[in-house]
C-alpha cells in the first residue's frame, strides 16, 4: 500500500518544526518559561528590593515592615501555562520584497512559539485578523491541533480592502478577553497604522490596549519590517497601492522623495520602539531580508541575560 503524499502546505510545516526544533529548542532547555523567562504567578521567596530594576507592584510588605528594608516577592512559574497569539495578516502583510513576504514571516513566528509551547505541555490559541473578522482558533495541545491551525494561516486567501475592517487596537481588546488567566500574549503585525503619525512621542491608536494587556500578561511584540518599508529603491516613476484602502497613486521617486520618505519611515519605526517601551512590553523585530532565527535566538539570549542581572540577589 503506498503512502498518501504530502501535501505542500505539510512539506512546508515540517519544515518548520525541524528548523525550530533543531535550532531554537536547544536555548530553552530546562527552562519552562519559554521565550521570555518569566515569573509566573506563584508566591516565592522574598528578597532585597533593587531600584530601576524590580517592580513595585511585587512589593512584599509584610517582610518591608518587618526589616524596614524594600523586599520584593519572586513569582515561580507556573508548570502549565497557555499561550495566546494575535497574528495580524491584515492587507498590509501581504507585501514583501527579500527572502518572504511578511504574512509568511507571521506564520513562522506563530509556528516558532507554537512547536516550543507544544513540546513543554502548554496549550496554545490563536486570534487572526483577517479582512472584516478576527477569527479565533481555541487554545489546544498536540502537535496536530497546533499543525491545524499552522495550515489556517498558511490557506488564509490574502487580504482584502473591506469597510470597517478591524485594526489592531481592537485585535488587543479581543486577545485581552480571550482568557483571563495570566499566561503569555504574542502579539505578530507590523504595527503600521491607517494615519501614522511621524511624532514618536504622540500615542498609537494600539498603546492603551497593549497597556492593559501587559498588567496582566506577560507580552512579546514581534514587529515585521520588509527593507522596502523602510527605504526606496531609485527606480524613478512608481505607482503605489494602499493594501489596506485600494488607493493608487504615481510618484516619481526623486533623492528629495526618497529622502524624505526614509526619515518618516525612521521616524515611524521610532514611534513604535517607543510606545511598546511605555507599554513595557517585551519588543522583537523580524525582516524579511533577515534570518529570522537567528534574530530570535538573538533575542532569546538578550532576555535571559537581563532577567538574570535584574533578579541576581545584591549583597549590602
Amino acid at each position: 500500500m503506498e503512502p498518501e503524499p504530502v501535501s505542500t502546505a505539510e512539506q512546508a510545516l515540517r519544515k518548520l518544526e525541524l528548523v525550530v526544533t533543531r535550532r531554537l529548542d536547544g536555548l530553552l532547555h530546562g527552562a519552562h518559561q519559554g521565550l521570555l523567562p518569566g515569573t509566573g504567578s506563584e508566591a516565592g521567596d522574598s528578597r532585597v528590593y533593587v531600584p530601576g530594576e524590580d517592580d513595585v507592584r511585587r512589593m512584599d510588605w509584610a517582610v518591608t515592615a518587618r526589616t524596614t528594608v524594600p523586599h520584593v516577592r519572586d513569582l515561580v512559574a507556573d508548570r502549565e501555562l497557555e499561550t495566546w497569539a494575535l497574528a495580524d495578516l491584515s492587507p498590509s502583510m501581504d507585501f514583501g520584497t527579500a527572502d518572504t513576504d511578511k504574512r509568511d514571516l507571521v506564520v513562522a513566528a506563530v509556528g516558532a512559539l507554537g512547536f516550543l509551547s507544544s513540546r513543554m505541555g502548554d496549550r496554545f490559541g490563536a486570534l487572526v485578523i483577517h479582512d472584516e473578522f478576527i477569527h479565533r482558533m481555541p487554545a489546544r495541545t498536540g502537535r496536530p491541533a497546533l499543525y491545524g491551525l499552522l495550515s489556517a494561516l498558511m490557506d488564509a486567501p490574502r487580504g482584502r480592502a473591506v469597510p470597517d475592517a478591524p485594526d489592531l487596537a481592537e485585535g488587543i481588546d479581543v486577545l485581552a478577553a480571550t482568557r483571563r488567566r495570566r499566561g503569555m500574549r504574542v502579539i505578530v503585525s507590523d504595527f503600521l497604522d491607517a494615519r501614522p503619525s511621524l511624532d514618536p512621542d504622540a500615542e498609537r491608536p494600539w498603546e492603551r490596549p497593549i497597556r492593559r494587556l501587559s498588567a496582566r500578561h506577560q507580552v512579546l511584540a514581534v514587529e515585521i519590517v520588509d527593507p522596502r518599508e523602510l527605504e526606496l529603491p531609485d527606480v524613478g516613476r512608481v505607482a503605489f497601492a494602499d493594501p489596506e484602502t485600494g488607493h493608487v497613486r504615481e510618484v516619481h521617486l526623486s533623492p528629495k522623495v526618497r529622502r524624505a520618505y526614509a526619515e518618516a519611515a525612521a521616524l515611524q519605526r521610532e514611534g513604535t520602539r517607543a510606545a511598546l517601551r511605555r507599554a513595557g512590553v517585551a519588543h522583537l523585530v523580524l525582516r524579511t531580508d533577515r534570518d529570522w532565527v537567528f534574530d530570535v535566538a538573538q533575542f532569546v539570549l538578550r532576555q535571559r541575560r537581563t532577567r538574570h542581572l535584574a533578579h541576581r540577589k545584591v549583597t549590602p
